[in-house]
């Protein structure tokens, strides 16, 4: 089932043929390659003919040889359409080594619409954003959302049942394919798990104790919505027999963030208008990894919806702080151009604490 991603795709539909490279970043088969897809049907739907389409995928062997970045700049210059709009897809990008040497390239020239994807932050480190700084605009692509979930059932009833459906079977959009599938279901996540630990972080930040980084990734997973700190992550392994410093653990977090399982919200003082440095929350892409992992023990209900408010406000184009107002907490302050909204999150309003806040 192909789910059109109509956030993501009319973002790039807006900024169709304009003199800016489109970067689409976003944890792995969270549907970037998809949303490419769709978006060269409609290019070819509006008049652009297959020859104006360059579209390689970087996992592809059959693209290997253009992990060599002249070999590829060579390959996309022979292709460009004289006098028309060549519109080129490289997905999955960070493959290529140098490749801001080819993305720089062909930004100068005529008749060229960019449009690249990538599955770690790393790809926009401040060394190679500035290489094409001020000529890109990112594109941050999560999971599913609920509504989007709803709507690919084809039913927009019995929401309660498909909230815990949501939940369970994950966001991720090829498993609403495996429904009823669970064992499927959870063959598919452990291998996106996999993956990302061991491609995207274990390998490119050549981590060699893999088995204290996994311990630390599910202790994040198991606290999300909960005030966190290196030092009290780094104590609490060592108090469980594994030594390691606060140093490590602030590698570890960062390559979570950097592979986008992980995100970060920072703490924000209210009054004194401030960004607070300490006792970060963190939360995690896609519950149905966190079930996946910990079991259905760990469901923890209040700091789950926590969770999907926290995404579903990324989604909407916030930057989402975790609010302190002298000795009470505001869960989400959710900054944009039209100032602070202010968010509180609550599993039940009946609860008499609820009402005290």
């Amino acid at each position: 089932m192909i789910i059109q991603r109509e956030q993501y795709f009319n973002k790039l539909k807006a900024l169709k043929d304009k003199k800016i490279i489109k970067v689409v970043t976003g944890i792995r088969r969270c549907g970037k390659t998809t949303l490419l897809n769709i978006f060269q049907d409609y290019l070819r739907s509006s008049g652009v003919t297959d020859e104006q389409i360059i579209s390689i995928n970087f996992e592809d062997l059959d693209f290997e040889e253009y992990h060599d970045y002249k070999k590829l700049y060579a390959y996309l210059k022979s292709r460009l359409v004289s006098g028309k709009m060549t519109y080129i897809f490289l997905d999955e990008i960070q493959h290529v080594e140098d490749f801001p040497k080819v993305v720089d390239s062909l930004y100068i020239k005529d008749h060229v619409d960019l449009y690249i994807t990538g599955s770690n932050a790393y790809m926009l480190s401040s060394e190679i954003a500035t290489l094409i700084s001020g000529r890109y605009i990112q594109i941050e692509m999560l999971p599913l959302s609920f509504k989007e979930y709803m709507i690919s059932t084809g039913d927009m009833t019995n929401k309660a049942e498909k909230y815990i459906e949501y939940l369970e079977n994950s966001a991720f959009p090829y498993t609403i394919e495996l429904k009823d599938q669970p064992e499927q279901i959870k063959d598919y996540l452990e291998g996106i798990y996999n993956t990302i630990v061991l491609k995207d972080i274990v390998n490119r930040k050549k981590i060699t104790d893999v088995m204290m980084l996994k311990s630390v990734l599910r202790y994040v997973f198991d606290n999300i919505g909960n005030p966190l700190s290196s030092k009290k992550i780094a104590d609490t392994m060592t108090r469980n027999g594994r030594k390691v410093d606060s140093r490590t653990i602030e590698k570890y977090l960062e390559a979570f963030m950097e592979s986008y399982i992980v995100y970060k919200a920072k703490r924000y003082n209210i009054k004194g208008k401030q960004y607070l440095k300490t006792l970060e929350k963190y939360y995690v892409v896609d519950i149905g990894l966190r079930y996946m992992l910990l079991g259905s023990r760990k469901m923890d209900a209040g700091h789950i919806l926590e969770n999907i408010v926290y995404l579903e406000l990324l989604r909407r184009g916030y930057d989402v702080y975790v609010g302190k107002i002298d000795t009470f907490e505001v869960d989400f302050v959710a900054q944009n151009q039209k100032g602070n909204h202010y968010f509180q999150v609550a599993l039940s309003v009946r609860d008499e604490k609820t009402h005290s806040y």
